[in-house]
């Protein structure tokens, strides 16, 4: 699977361990940065990833940076990017099987690296489950920014039906 990999200086170490770690498996890594343990900015290398995501370069992505979730705050931002900071492996099988996440965030803080290859292994290996899901997931990806699911501009249009739950 072609997947792409970015994080921060906070998350530099575990990007590099992961990226060998992809590739003895069969990925195909394209790194996007950092390249050092130098301070830098999370959103830089969270919205490269998502861009590589959108733009059909990559099937999937992994961001890094100290708790996860700036990089999935980022990464969010772009439209058709499902983002999931995971830091238990129940929760990256459930961001695949009912979100069709498409970027796994991780906390190099938060998790050792035995754990986050478990993570990656789960995130890479679930498929998304469909049915009953696809109404909503297509659903995240055609809402305009600051715009409610029920189409009003001030959140309280409560919710759409999607069908059974």
């Amino acid at each position: 699977m072609r997947l792409a990999i970015g994080s921060d200086h906070a998350g530099f170490a575990l990007k590099e361990h992961l990226k060998t770690w992809l590739a003895a498996r069969g990925h195909d890594v394209l790194d996007l940065g950092t390249d050092s343990e130098s301070r830098c900015d999370y959103p830089d290398f969270g919205f490269l990833v998502a861009q590589a995501i959108v733009r059909g370069e990559a099937e999937r992505g992994i961001l890094i940076c100290g708790t996860g979730l700036g990089m999935a705050i980022t990464a969010n931002r772009l439209t058709g990017v499902r983002a999931a900071s995971c830091t238990m492996e129940y929760a990256a099988e459930m961001a695949r099987r009912h979100n069709d996440a498409n970027v796994l965030t991780m906390g190099a803080r938060l998790v050792t690296r035995e754990l986050a290859e478990r993570l990656v292994d789960v995130f890479l290996s679930t498929p998304f489950e469909g049915g009953r899901h696809e109404e909503r997931v297509r659903k995240m990806d055609r809402v305009p920014r600051g715009v409610s699911p029920a189409g009003r501009k001030d959140g309280t249009g409560g919710c759409l039906p999607v069908g059974p739950a």
